[in-house]
């Protein structure tokens, strides 16, 4: 499990890009890179970082399933994702 502040800091990212997303957009249209570099850091999209649902992990994160890879494998074999089953050959 993640730390709670690390979490807490990337959702509070993910609010800071939602708002200023179509202000970004604006500005890259124009052209007027000074006045997108005035922006809040938090407010480019590059600055998220993706996290498991579940645990918060960062690492191994499976983009499909929004889960970190353990996560996904523990669902995975309990059969909780509908048409993904462990291999066997």
């Amino acid at each position: 499990m993640a730390k709670k502040s690390w979490i807490a800091r990337n959702e509070k990212r993910k609010r800071t890009v939602d708002k200023y997303a179509e202000k970004r957009r604006e500005l890259k249209e124009a052209g007027d890179y000074e006045a997108l570099q005035k922006l809040p850091r938090d407010a480019s999209p590059t600055r998220v970082r993706n996290r498991c649902s579940i645990t918060g992990r960062s690492r191994g994160y499976v983009s499909k399933y929004g889960v970190s890879r353990i996560k996904f494998r523990e669902l995975a074999l309990s059969g909780k994702i509908p048409g993904i089953r462990k291999a066997s050959w």
